[in-house]
């Protein structure tokens, strides 16, 4: 496969900082809201920014939810970035409850207001923030994903007040600490992948992460 990188424009999302970050990777980048070339990509990339029920609202109306739904199903690699990765579960809770694209089974919740001491703190999570791998995962092998060239420890840019909690533990590829709470930082499920955190503003290392998903292969559908 080429490096060619497909960012599905729905009119939300860091579609220029996400674009110019691919494309310094070296991929071919096409940005596009159009349901053939999204359902012909070879790699797709789901951005978002802002609450979880208008990007989903934003994704319907540009019909396309069901066309972005059916790649995923595909085997291609996909890849949801802070809002996009959250839209890959089945609710938000963001100002009301707001159905997901249900890929992943699970929920995004709200991060507490208060640390793990029940000291308050500031929401939402914004700033630099090492990322690892979740507590007690014999599952997680980074050797074999997209922090193959991560090293744990790494310090990432988040910006969020929600945080996914999948129903299946062995969804959790990297977790980080907000007050000493555990937010999802790296998800995955087959072929579908999604990052809390802005791989497009994490530097050198966000790079590195956004290489090996265009290295990424195809993954067999289930079924």
């Amino acid at each position: 496969m080429s490096g060619r990188v497909t960012i599905v424009d729905y009119g939300i999302g860091n579609l220029l900082s996400v674009s110019r970050a691919f494309a310094n990777c070296g991929a071919q980048i096409e940005l596009t809201s159009d349901r053939q070339k999204i359902d012909a990509a070879e790699r797709l990339v789901l951005p978002g920014v802002g609450a979880f029920g208008d990007c989903m609202a934003a994704l319907t109306a540009a019909k396309l939810s069901e066309t972005v739904f059916a790649f995923a199903r595909s085997g291609r690699p996909m890849i949801g970035i802070c809002v996009g990765m959250q839209m890959l579960f089945e609710v938000g809770e963001e100002f009301g409850e707001h159905k997901g694209l249900e890929l992943i089974a699970g929920r995004v919740v709200r991060i507490p207001d208060t640390d793990s001491r029940g000291m308050p703190h500031k929401i939402p999570h914004i700033g630099w923030t090492a990322i690892e791998s979740p507590a007690l995962a014999d599952h997680v092998d980074w050797n074999a994903s997209i922090l193959d060239e991560v090293a744990p420890g790494t310090a990432m840019y988040f910006l969020h007040s929600y945080t996914a909690s999948p129903a299946d533990a062995r969804n959790r590829i990297a977790d980080a600490k907000y007050g000493g709470r555990t937010v999802s930082a790296v998800v995955r499920a087959g072929n579908l992948w999604g990052t809390q955190f802005h791989p497009e503003k994490s530097g050198p290392d966000g790079l590195r992460l956004l290489r090996s998903f265009i290295a990424l292969k195809p993954v067999q559908p289930a079924g």
